[in-house]
């Protein structure tokens, strides 16, 4: 029986456990394999908060001496849920651990935040600067801590591969200083890499790896498959074990309770909206049968008892939707969904409330139908106002996400997403704000005349010049000066979660934490 290591590194927001490494987890047990997984990110920042051996007696400021005297308060408040029902105290209290965590880098230009991890001389986006990461991994702040944890699990799990999942440009530095560290401490292991960023990499036109020599193997979508095959088996065809949360600190996320997140799906089943980086790098769509989905996590709930069940899919299939409403899965509930005309039925929306949704993130994009439509969005204006409305009398929250500065869009078709925002104050919950930034892969670049965006033979998108003038200047200063200056929208983005957003605001919504 094969043992390997499969972590995930810092730095990204510890709420909860971590979905990818677990999937892979129930997937190798299922075939025979003895995996170890290892959260590097959230022991790492305890590690950082808790034993990073700072007083506050060497600070001056008020704020750092507050957040450093209140850290353990901090995090029980997060823990047992009494804050979330004072906003202020909430946004406090993350301020303070979040600042905590800013200190422990100090004088290695580094700045690690709860969902942030930045380094004033090395930039994810360069391969380079990745493998000088690796080459000085001494220097990196959680290297007291990863030494110490991965010598000793490697020393019980005798593994012969050493796997990280690395979703987010946060992730990069930390995972190849940690590649190093095994490199030089373990030259016998391999190490692979998988997960969303390093699939965004493998995606790039004319991609040529330039880490040979300090990662033996990198993985483009699900690593299932790969990584069994890297351990000499074939494995079932159309496999979909429950996936296996065990040696994860359950009890040490910060959230009021155990969150239980799950994937009934990879890549997204509308996949043609224009703008989308899954349809520029050609991610698949593959989804486990809904019977199956509905069985994992009735598996999973009665055996981890969580508080929350985080339905990750970049949309949830209607039938797993209709499934959901008709078996409520027990604990309250969350994910992504698309807007479609079962959403715009109170009727349906009810029985989702009834089954314990307690909040719906939707891709609204624009309120404009023209940007919509050449958007190849899919959906029309009058649906999404039905669909708000149905789940607002429901009781269900919306965290609604719009998009600015796409080729489609001017001041006036953005004007018209204020109007649209602004008419429905009282049915969106929470907003999210992002500027459209254009993937490198996308087919359709060549329509425009295309700049580097960012330094660095890693970035993922390019900037360019809008065909209507609408560049990304005149667009932040029309979300800054105007979007968020207006009083219904302002009175919205006010409720948005600092670092955690998404994540921390179902609690918000909850009646019982």
């Amino acid at each position: 029986m094969h043992s390997l290591i499969l972590i995930h590194p810092p730095a990204a927001k510890p709420s909860e456990p971590p979905a990818g490494i677990a999937r892979l987890s129930g997937f190798l047990i299922h075939h025979g394999a003895k995996p170890f997984l290892l959260d590097a990110n959230l022991e790492g920042m305890l590690h950082l908060m808790r034993g990073a051996g700072l007083s506050g007696a060497e600070f001056q400021d008020t704020w750092t001496k507050r957040a450093l005297r209140s850290r353990q308060k901090n995090l029980a408040s997060l823990h047992d849920g009494r804050v979330f029902a004072h906003p202020d105290r909430y946004k406090r209290a993350v301020a303070d651990i979040n600042r905590v965590l800013e200190v422990s880098g100090r004088g290695r230009g580094v700045t690690v935040g709860l969902a942030n991890y930045q380094d004033s001389s090395l930039s994810p986006l360069r391969s380079a600067d990745l493998i000088r990461a690796a080459e000085t991994f001494e220097e990196n702040p959680f290297f007291p801590y990863f030494s110490e944890r991965l010598t000793e699990l490697a020393g019980r799990a005798r593994p012969v591969l050493i796997g990280f999942s690395l979703n987010y440009l946060s992730q990069a530095l930390c995972t190849f200083a940690m590649a190093g560290f095994i490199r030089k401490r373990f030259p016998g292991l391999m190490i692979v890499l998988g997960g969303g960023l390093v699939t965004s990499w493998l995606r790039r036109p004319g991609w040529i790896s330039p880490f040979d020599g300090l990662i033996d193997l990198l993985i483009a979508g699900p690593g299932e498959y790969p990584l069994l095959s890297v351990l000499g088996s074939e494995g079932e065809k159309k496999c979909f074990p429950v996936p296996d949360f065990h040696g994860l600190p359950a009890g040490d996320y910060l959230s009021p309770g155990t969150v239980l997140p799950y994937s009934a799906s990879s890549g997204c089943y509308w996949n043609r909206c224009a703008f989308c980086p899954e349809k520029a790098e050609g991610n698949p769509y593959a989804a486990v049968p809904v019977r199956r989905a509905m069985e994992d996590i009735s598996s999973l709930v009665s055996s981890m008892d969580p508080a929350l069940l985080h339905l990750l899919d970049n949309a949830i299939s209607p039938a797993l939707l209709r499934s959901l409403a008709e078996n409520p899965p027990g604990p309250a509930w969350y994910g992504f969904a698309r807007i479609d005309r079962q959403l715009a039925d109170s009727d349906f929306c009810r029985a989702l409330k009834r089954s314990g949704c307690v909040m719906l993130k939707l891709g609204v994009e624009s309120g404009d139908q023209g940007v919509l439509d050449r958007m190849e969005k899919g959906i029309g204006l009058d649906m999404v106002s039905r669909a708000l409305k149905a789940l607002k009398r429901a009781g269900i929250a919306t965290y609604v996400y719009l998009l600015f500065g796409t080729p489609y869009e001017t001041l006036t078709e953005a004007r018209r997403t204020l109007e649209f925002a602004e008419a429905h104050r009282e049915e969106i919950g929470f907003l999210n704000l992002a500027l459209f930034n254009m993937p490198v892969s996308a087919e359709w670049t060549r329509e425009f005349e295309t700049n580097s965006f960012y330094e660095g033979d890693l970035s993922l998108y390019r900037d360019f010049v809008h065909p209507r003038g609408w560049n990304r200047k005149q667009v932040r200063d029309f979300l800054e000066n105007e979007f968020k200056k207006n009083r219904a929208v302002a009175s919205i983005l006010k409720k948005d979660p600092p670092v955690f957003t998404s994540n921390h605001a179902p609690f918000f919504l909850m009646k019982k934490l």
